[in-house]
């Protein structure tokens, strides 16, 4: 499969404190790749440097074929409208409507018509299973479910290649929660995407993801499949996979392979 995101050799230090110290991480065409890591682990912040809102210290990130350390001003334009990017709270503009909010980028880097823009997310909104006429709403009126949900509508709503979560299922209920990660699987199937996000959900972790990175200790301390990272002896995965439904979860997965 095709190299979608290449990380090597990532530093990051902010003042007198290094995040990252040899980060290395690959994430391939079609792929479901989560980012795993305790508190302090910089998670969020390798998020960031991936969509160029932060620049690392030291190392090369490329992304779609782009050394982002070389790129210019207009690719990096170019690129950064290959993907889309829902943040933890969805980061709606709640000055806006979520129609409003969902056309932003259509309005920054397009000159389509009104009533295409007003089209186009109209679809968008029904992709992630929103009724349309949820659009004349503004961010206040709805449930944290149709945030995230609204907010993935304005991610998708250029038609990328490439899908950044940080905590997509993060406040929502269990039911909310599932609901959510199957829409995740099917978006990736109807759209062909390459998804990468933080997560901390079990249940996300286990339905969802096909590969991970965990980090520890500034570097990538196991990356892989959840088999493969469970066979890694680490503190950290330790202590992550030791709680009662990450434990039931692995009994379960032991016996459907039995």
């Amino acid at each position: 499969m095709k190299e979608i995101i290449k990380m090597r050799h990532v530093r990051t230090v902010f003042g007198d404190k290094t995040v990252h110290e040899d980060v290395n991480l690959t994430v391939k065409e079609g792929e479901i790749y989560a980012i795993l890591g305790g508190s302090g682990s910089g998670k969020t912040t390798l998020l960031r440097e991936m969509i160029m809102l932060l620049r690392p210290s030291g190392g090369e990130i490329e992304i779609l074929g782009q050394n982002l350390e070389t790129i210019s001003q207009k690719e990096a334009q170019k690129l950064r409208s290959q993907w889309g990017v829902l943040f933890q709270f969805g980061a709606l503009f709640t000055s806006l409507t979520v129609e409003e909010n969902v056309a932003v980028w259509l309005r920054e880097y397009t000159s389509l018509s009104d009533a295409t823009i007003r089209q186009i997310v109209r679809s968008k909104l029904k992709m992630v299973g929103l009724d349309p006429d949820v659009g004349r709403l503004y961010p206040s009126e709805l449930s944290g479910g149709m945030v995230k949900r609204s907010a993935l509508a304005r991610a998708l709503v250029m038609d990328p290649k490439l899908l950044f979560l940080d905590e997509p299922t993060s406040g929502l209920d269990p039911v909310s929660a599932e609901a959510f990660d199957e829409l995740i699987t099917q978006l990736r199937s109807l759209l062909g995407l390459t998804i990468v996000m933080i997560t901390h959900d079990i249940d996300t972790i286990f339905n969802v993801v096909d590969k991970m990175a965990v980090l520890g200790e500034g570097r990538v301390v196991a990356e892989g499949s959840l088999k493969q990272v469970l066979k890694r002896d680490h503190p950290f995965i330790r202590k992550f996979f030791g709680g009662n439904r990450a434990k039931a979860r692995i009994e379960a997965m032991k016996m459907e392979a039995s």
